[in-house]
């Protein structure tokens, strides 16, 4: 439980740096660590060793810490920037904001009614600050490439909250998340491609000058 809970505080600490950070290979590289920690952790909680743990867990770091920053770093480097400079919110106060929610999401997991296994992990408020993490980045940066590093924040709190039925569901159920995630990415690799095509930028807020 020691060996998780600290994997899970390191997370954590990861969603605080990628608020704090403007330049985007930094928010990559957040986001790739991050998901190599959390790909560790199924084998943290297996006492027997598994195949199928063994394989979610390869499977994750393979593809949330090296193929999808590759293609995120690919796309930055096609795009040719590499700082948010302009966020809808500013780092210091998504940074502030972060810490709040954070500190809320601990004080909210203690009135859940969590399995006894689970009332000293920390797995629970690491799920509910990463979905918060991964909806504020969302909201308040103005790069694609951002948004899309929120986008796997979210969903690594999503995983992170699959994790707490580990012992009682398939593995697989991860492998589907994982699957969906990589399908997203892809798709929102061609909607960056075409958005720096029509604007040369990757600011998001120019699509509201579309119409029809």
């Amino acid at each position: 439980m020691d060996g998780l809970n600290l994997l899970v505080g390191l997370a954590m600490g990861l969603n605080l740096v990628a608020l704090g950070s403007s330049r985007l290979p930094s928010l990559i590289q957040v986001a790739a660590v991050q998901g190599v920690v959390l790909g560790v952790m199924p084998l943290v909680m297996e006492p027997d060793f598994r195949w199928m743990a063994v394989l979610i867990a390869v499977a994750t770091m393979a593809m949330k810490g090296l193929v999808i920053p590759a293609l995120l770093r690919r796309a930055m480097r096609t795009a040719n920037i590499d700082r948010d400079l302009n966020p809808l919110i500013g780092f210091v106060p998504s940074l502030l904001v972060g810490a709040a929610g954070m500190i809320a999401a601990v004080l909210l997991t203690r009135q859940l009614p969590l399995l006894p296994e689970h009332q000293e992990s920390l797995l629970a408020p690491g799920a509910l600050a990463s979905v918060f993490t991964g909806l504020l980045l969302l909201v308040g940066r103005s790069k694609a490439i951002s948004q899309v590093c929120g986008y796997l924040i979210l969903e690594n709190g999503i995983y992170l909250f699959g994790l707490l039925l580990i012992h009682s569901t398939p593995l697989l159920v991860e492998g589907g998340i994982l699957l969906d995630l990589t399908v997203a990415v892809f798709v929102i690799g061609i909607i960056v491609d075409r958005i720096q095509r029509a604007f040369d930028s990757l600011d998001t807020r120019k699509l509201t000058v579309l119409r029809e």
